[in-house]
């Protein structure tokens, strides 16, 4: 099933997206129940919204195999985490805001598990009872600022500034986490192409992780870490996330200036 957030007219739904276009409406949250509510919509026209409003984002660092030779460091022992703001995220197509600060700014593909039911001490082989299903997202990143927190032992700004986590384009439920490819395209052209068979630590894992010290809610997200080929971003450009499965979440890059929308609803 592939669950979309949307706007029509002035009213924002879920609903389940059907290979024809269909937006089959539900009664209320995907988080409490996916009964229809009997009313549908056409995809054109409506306007995808990232799939979760709000989120909490736990993002995790240094998690594929290969991007962790890439960038020649240590392999962690334990999930290197860090969060990002409920302000970072925007939906698919919104822009993203190229800050005055940026020096040198990067995509990073990720698959995004989304939170469905609240888990707290969750042990690895029942943490996928827990997920409500799947997402992309672009951990986009200043490269420069979040050296300097990182040489501190923090990481904050350099993740965090206001439209850095696109997520999207829907959540798509009864995938196998454990084997789906991941690309990223820049100006259509292909950067990073990979498979979540890479992790260094999986989504089970990830999930049980967290879950042994913070109770993870409902609508919760945890951007599971990027592959090999991360990669500059500038004004003008386009960036799309591509996973195996779920879609493609495509956002264009616009300079602080002239930007005239900043987060999701």
């Amino acid at each position: 099933m592939k669950i979309a957030r949307y706007q029509v007219g002035d009213g924002v739904h879920y609903g389940r997206l059907h290979d024809d276009g269909t937006l089959e409406r539900f009664a209320g949250s995907p988080f409490e129940s996916l009964q229809p509510s009997g009313e549908q919509d056409l995809l054109g026209s409506a306007r995808l919204l990232a799939p979760v409003a709000r989120p909490r984002v736990f993002g995790v660092g240094l998690n594929y195999v290969t991007h962790i030779r890439e960038a020649k460091a240590e392999t962690p022992r334990i999930p290197m985490l860090f969060m990002k703001p409920d302000t970072a995220v925007i939906g698919p197509d919104e822009p993203i805001v190229y800050p005055r600060e940026g020096k040198v700014i990067h995509y990073e593909a990720e698959l995004t598990v989304v939170i469905g039911r609240p888990a707290r001490r969750v042990p690895e082989r029942l943490a996928l009872d827990y997920v409500l299903g799947y997402t992309c997202a672009n951990d986009v990143s200043e490269r420069v600022i979040q050296g300097e927190e990182m040489s501190l032992g923090c990481l904050l700004v350099g993740k965090g500034f206001d439209t850095f986590c696109p997520i999207g384009p829907v959540i798509t439920t009864d995938i196998d986490p454990g084997n789906l490819r991941v690309v990223a395209r820049l100006n259509s052209e292909v950067r990073q192409d990979s498979n979540t068979s890479d992790l260094l630590f999986g989504v089970p894992q990830l999930v049980s992780y967290l879950s042994q010290s913070i109770t993870l809610l409902p609508g919760d997200i945890i951007i599971t870490g990027t592959p090999a080929g991360v990669g500059a971003i500038k004004p003008g450009d386009t960036v799309e996330i591509e996973v195996e499965g779920i879609g493609v979440l495509r956002n264009p890059v616009v300079a602080e200036s002239e930007a005239t929308v900043a987060g999701s609803g």
